[in-house]
């Protein structure tokens, strides 16, 4: 069996490469390893978005809009209805105005700060 030393003693290497400036490859290479991975934030194209402008507050107070308007359409909506469908409508409702409470329970504590 050959001593490893031995073969290190045959090959012959270059010593005239200083620095990675200027060579393509080794820039690639010291990337590859010593740079973090650093992966691009996915924007989500939607179709509606939010503008990011907006304050909480606003916010706040457009969903409460929004919910009202849900509220009001819900409960038409289950006045025309009978049995589990009327029911259902209803248990929207309910949602809805839970959801609301909360909303404006938001709405208040950010007027008491």
């Amino acid at each position: 069996m050959t001593n490893p030393s031995n073969d290190m003693q045959d090959m012959q290497f270059d010593t005239t490469f200083t620095s990675p400036k200027g060579c393509a490859a080794a820039q690639r290479a010291l990337d590859y390893y010593l740079k973090p991975a650093v992966s691009e934030v996915e924007v989500e194209s939607r179709f509606f978005d939010v503008n990011r402008n907006i304050s909480s507050e606003e916010a706040l107070v457009h969903a409460s809009d929004l919910l009202r308007c849900a509220a009001a359409t819900a409960q038409e909506s289950a006045g025309n209805q009978q049995g589990t469908g009327r029911a259902l409508a209803f248990s929207v409702v309910h949602m809805i105005d839970m959801a609301q409470a909360m909303v404006d329970r938001s709405l208040d504590g950010d007027q008491n700060d």
